[in-house]
């Protein structure tokens, strides 16, 4: 098993970067495609605690669901927007990179690195 983990969309423009990046660097990952092995809520709330930030801030905003729910004037908290994030992969904004217990969403690509030190 790698060290890294990532949890990426195949197509995702950015998570490809990111596997150029750390192939170069001659780095073992580990790739879940989340939109063909969605992510289980205590699956998803182990990442938002690696990344030690609030689970809000895993959603990707520009989803066309994001607007349909109306999410961007609303207060979430961690459980609603696991929730959210369980009903609807493609709102889990991408890709997020953990090794260990240290998670980071890397955007950009080069956040990575962080958990390489």
């Amino acid at each position: 098993m790698a060290e890294l983990t990532i949890y990426e969309k195949r197509t995702c423009t950015k998570c490809r970067q990111l596997a150029v990046l750390l192939r170069d660097r001659g780095i073992a990952f580990d790739a879940i495609d989340f939109h063909v092995e969605p992510l289980t809520a205590p699956q998803l709330r182990e990442l938002v605690r690696k990344a030690g930030v609030p689970a809000r801030e895993l959603l990707r905003t520009r989803e066309p669901v994001y607007r349909e729910l109306r999410l961007a004037g609303r207060e979430l908290g961690d459980d609603e927007a696991i929730m959210l994030m369980v009903e609807h992969p493609q709102l889990l904004e991408r890709p997020v990179v953990v090794r260990g217990e240290r998670a980071v969403l890397a955007r950009p690509t080069e956040r990575v690195l962080e958990l390489l030190d």
